[in-house]
């Protein structure tokens, strides 16, 4: 797994969001957003750390940032996903896995005794030069905001 670091530039992009839509770096250029990849739509811990941001997703929003969620879900998954829990920020369907590789976050994981490869639940917080500044590697699901509020005040 080859994660992007600290001070790192978040390469350039273009992926489809829940609706279709293209989302890409260039959409992001000059201002801060808050990228975090989750492991799979509608599962409990995943769920809980979308619930969280939604929750204070205006806080974020007053310190400058805009949010996308990640997974490998289709796009109907997403949509379902967040019409359900009524999402304000996009989900990216990155079915290929293009940001998600692109920010290293695909790799061997273990669960109940099993190794597999999955998406590791990471976060990244981007400048408005679009460079990282924070990497979250601990995501605490049920109050991952206060993470992010900790590091940006």
């Amino acid at each position: 797994m080859n994660t992007l670091e600290v001070g790192s530039t978040v390469p350039e992009f273009k992926v489809l969001d829940q609706d279709g839509n293209t989302v890409s770096k260039a959409d992001f250029k000059g201002k801060k957003f808050i990228v975090f990849f989750y492991p799979k739509a509608s599962t409990p811990g995943c769920t809980a750390e979308a619930c969280n941001l939604r929750d204070h997703y205006k806080e974020l929003q007053q310190k400058g940032f805009s949010i996308i969620g990640v997974s490998a879900d289709s796009q109907k998954r997403q949509t379902n996903f967040r019409n359900k829990y009524e999402f304000p920020f996009p989900l990216i369907a990155d079915e290929d896995k293009t940001l998600i590789n692109a920010f290293g976050v695909w790799g061997s994981k273990k669960f109940m005794g099993k190794t597999y490869d999955g998406i590791h639940r990471m976060t990244f917080i981007v400048d408005e030069q679009g460079d990282v500044s924070h990497v979250i590697q601990k995501v605490k699901t049920k109050s991952h905001a206060e993470q992010i509020l900790e590091l940006v005040e």
